[in-house]
């Protein structure tokens, strides 16, 4: 082979294993903490929900310039385990530390996509939450070293900063602005309007403005959301109270400025001409915090998300809703291929590039039926002799099918006094601490009005509590196409043994195969390091 022949090789490609850099797209992962599945695009879908109350028109264009999924779904619905799952492209069961919350630790042992394409020519970067809490942090997408961060960090605390001010527009631009400032020091950091290098990138925008707390009242003082529109529009589990609506209205209002500051990273991709090559992904990593059935449950409420992908030049037949059961994982392997690397044989998520490729809507692939669900250890079971509250789950298009493994443990954790059975030992008067500070009771739910208001108003409503706090059956089956807000419990009905049977093989199949610990000889998640450490001191 001649030299001339050689390099001209080697820069098309041929001989490296992947197309000019140039050519590669560069990944934008737009993620935010604790965002369920509400958004403008879904309440179009299906009206008359919690949805119809916001507004998201930037994550309406990512749909509608691409692809709508009405089926993603987190491995897990507590904050690291997530990520984890997410950034190795795998069950979060076979993360290891990473598999927990309090005490994670990320040791490398499992790659992840972001580390992968900066060994394969990417320059990669992230703003604000990665991977957190857990040690060291942000560590499976390089770090502190990569990121940017130098505008602040106050869109983190969107409604405190912006209810301070006098002017709430004004202190709302300011925060845009930290967006966008943030960003451009990634990709534009000599401010000439372009890129800098010619290497792509790959960038994660992880606020936390959806993750608690948030200001009383301030869905309704900046965005115009009136807590009175959710009137009979939560679910049957939640009391539908005044205190209850208007969390849900502020929460809301969190979702918004989430959708704004995508905005802000959307007008920065057409202004540096990245809008064309640029896999944009827009997503959250589990329901929303503080409320009954949400975040820390494997019901809807704490596994669905919301989830949007646009990329011009590759997707087919862009507007298309997808009801293929996607796994967030499932991302981090659909990166690597569209960036011509490797995957790795740890990861067993699959790849959404086939769903690209088509031109269909609805169900695209047959085999994508169902996806797998559980949780480990959270925040705080010190109380319970700090040991996990371990389930696992099948969602198929018509039920929810959960394994508790252990049945006599609290999902929640519980509350200082709080017997079996027995009440709490201080009535009422902790209801402030309830919703300032989440180790006050039941740690595993964040402290909340919802969560105050829920269990200091138990005597008065008992079944709102049980739903939110109260002990479990060792299985659960429900018809999620009848019975959306599961709560009829089928598994123990005669004439359901056989969907019970069925989904319990199933499910028990995939945690064999994937090996997870939890069904194994040697349960990890019940000995140290995983139960080590409690709750911070004064909290």
């Amino acid at each position: 082979m001649s030299r001339i022949l050689f390099l001209l090789l080697v820069v098309f490609g041929v001989l490296s294993g992947h197309t000019r850099a140039d050519d590669r797209p560069n990944v934008i992962m737009a993620f935010a903490d604790d965002w369920g599945r509400y958004a403008g695009a879904y309440a179009d879908l299906n009206p008359g929900g919690i949805s119809d109350a916001v507004s998201t028109p930037h994550f309406d264009r990512v749909a509608s310039e691409g692809l709508l999924f009405t089926r993603a779904f987190v491995s897990a619905p507590s904050c690291t385990p997530c990520r984890s799952s997410l950034l190795s492209g795998q069950h979060f069961w076979r993360c290891g530390r990473g598999a927990i919350l309090r005490g994670a630790i990320w040791d490398f042992s499992s790659p992840s996509y972001p580390l992968l394409m900066k060994d394969a020519g990417y320059r990669i970067g992230h703003t604000y939450k990665v991977w957190s809490p857990g040690t060291p942090a942000d560590a499976p997408h390089g770090g502190k070293a990569t990121g940017f961060n130098s505008a602040g960090r106050k869109f983190n605390a969107f409604s405190q900063t912006a209810m301070k001010s006098d002017d709430h527009e004004a202190a709302k631009k300011q925060l845009y602005d930290e967006v966008r400032q943030n960003f451009l020091s990634f990709v534009d950091a000599d401010g000439n309007g372009k890129l800098d290098g010619d290497q792509p990138f790959c960038y994660w925008f992880g606020p936390t403005n959806c993750h608690r707390k948030w200001i009383a009242g301030s869905g309704k003082a900046l965005w115009g959301i009136d807590p009175d529109s959710l009137k009979g529009k939560l679910p049957k589990y939640l009391p539908d109270v005044p205190t209850i609506r208007e969390d849900f209205a502020d929460y809301l209002g969190e979702v918004q400025a989430f959708d704004a500051g995508l905005g802000v990273i959307m007008e920065e991709m057409t202004r540096l001409g990245l809008d064309k090559n640029t896999i944009l992904v827009v997503s959250g990593d589990h329901g929303m915090p503080g409320v009954s059935r949400g975040k820390c449950n494997l019901y809807d409420m704490g596994t669905h998300v919301p989830l949007a992908i646009r990329w011009p030049e590759r997707i087919s037949n862009p507007g298309r809703v997808i009801d293929d059961f996607v796994s967030l994982p499932d991302l981090a392997t659909t990166f690597l291929e569209v960036s011509d690397v490797e995957i790795p044989d740890t990861m067993t998520a699959t790849s959404l590039v086939p769903i690209f490729k088509s031109e269909q809507a609805g169900q695209v692939i047959p085999e994508r039926d169902a996806v797998f669900t559980g949780r480990e250890r959270h925040v705080d079971h010190a109380r319970i002799g700090n040991k996990p509250y371990p389930q696992r789950a099948i969602r198929t298009d018509e039920y929810l099918y959960v394994v508790n493994f252990e049945p006599d443990r609290w999902p929640m954790g519980t509350a200082p006094g709080y017997g079996e059975p027995g009440e709490l030992s201080k009535a009422d008067d902790f209801q402030e601490a309830l919703t300032e500070n989440t180790f006050a009771g039941f740690g595993d739910m964040d402290a909340s009005p919802t969560k105050a208001w829920i269990i200091t108003h138990r005597r008065q409503d008992p079944k709102s509590f049980d739903y939110a706090v109260g002990k479990l059956p060792e299985f659960e089956l429900y018809n999620v196409k009848s019975d959306p807000d599961c709560m009829v419990n089928l598994a123990s009905k005669l004439e359901h043994q056989e969907t019970r049977n069925k989904l319990h093989l199933r499910l028990m199949e995939e945690l064999h195969r994937t090996k997870d610990p939890r069904v194994s000889d040697d349960p990890i998640f019940e000995s140290s390091p995983y139960t080590d450490l409690t709750r911070p001191k004064g909290k």
